[in-house]
């Protein structure tokens, strides 16, 4: 039997290294997709060790034509494309006063967060649309609360993501007849390298009730729900958003 495959953007760490784990455990072939001229060793143990097939691609989102060397890579390695995680993306260069907010920097962030991902995704619907479906089919982007919730001091970063919070309402569109799920994760405030340097801020802030579920989240939150969304068992769903951080964006008085 043919095992579905999957592309994840970033993820080689983080909360890509957490839903390319989630997948091979759910039966998918991993293809990781990041800046890094190899793989580490740690890498490739994680995903074969859950007895899926790996293979690596070295690739810039915001370089368009990477997204064609990226197609075609797993096109090699596994025949077929089932899912894409878009989950590669830069936080805001620089945080502070949106009035000094420099204009390269905003455009880093639209580069990477918004127009890569969204020609990537293009490039993947299309080639998934080219072979014949096998098992449930998706593009899963991983966005954030910031596609929502303001933060002035980091307006790029949160003008990017609600761009692509929008992207994916009419990939949804386009692709429900086709049967290809679309979704759209958004995590809160979550444990990784990322948000390393800004622990002690958010310790406090969860602290004193930030959060409702009163944690951080964890990389492997976000790998679970990508990994039931990809199972093709929330197909009706398609469209939805996910928010993935502890009741942070549920509107109180």
């Amino acid at each position: 039997m043919t095992r579905p495959a999957a592309i994840v953007t970033g993820g080689a760490r983080g909360i890509g290294l957490a839903c390319a784990e989630a997948l091979a455990d759910a039966g998918f072939d991993i293809l990781v997709a990041d800046l890094a001229d190899d793989p580490t060793k740690r890498l490739m143990e994680n995903i074969t060790a859950r007895r899926a097939a790996f293979a690596y691609h070295r690739c810039d989102i915001a370089n368009l034509a990477d997204h064609i060397t990226l197609v075609s890579a797993a096109m090699r390695a596994f025949g077929r494309i089932d899912c894409l995680v878009n989950n590669a993306g830069v936080s805001a260069v620089v945080r502070g006063d949106l009035l000094e907010l420099k204009p390269e920097n905003f455009d880093r962030a639209i580069a990477i967060n918004l127009r890569g991902t969204l020609f990537l995704s293009q490039a993947v619907a299309k080639a998934i649309l080219a072979t014949p479906a096998k098992s449930a089919r998706s593009i899963i982007t991983i966005t954030s609360v910031s596609a929502t919730m303001a933060s002035p001091e980091r307006a790029d970063y949160c003008i990017s993501k609600a761009g692509l919070s929008m992207w994916v309402k009419n990939l949804a569109l386009r692709l429900a007849a086709e049967n290809i799920g679309v979704f759209e994760v958004r995590p809160g405030i979550i444990r990784t390298d990322m948000t390393a340097g800004v622990s002690a801020k958010y310790d406090a802030l969860i602290d004193g009730g930030l959060v409702p579920a009163r944690r951080w989240g964890e990389a492997a939150d976000i790998g679970a729900v990508v990994a039931a969304l990809a199972s093709g068992k929330f197909g009706f769903s398609t469209g939805s958003v996910i928010d993935v951080d502890g009741a942070l964006s549920v509107p109180r008085l």
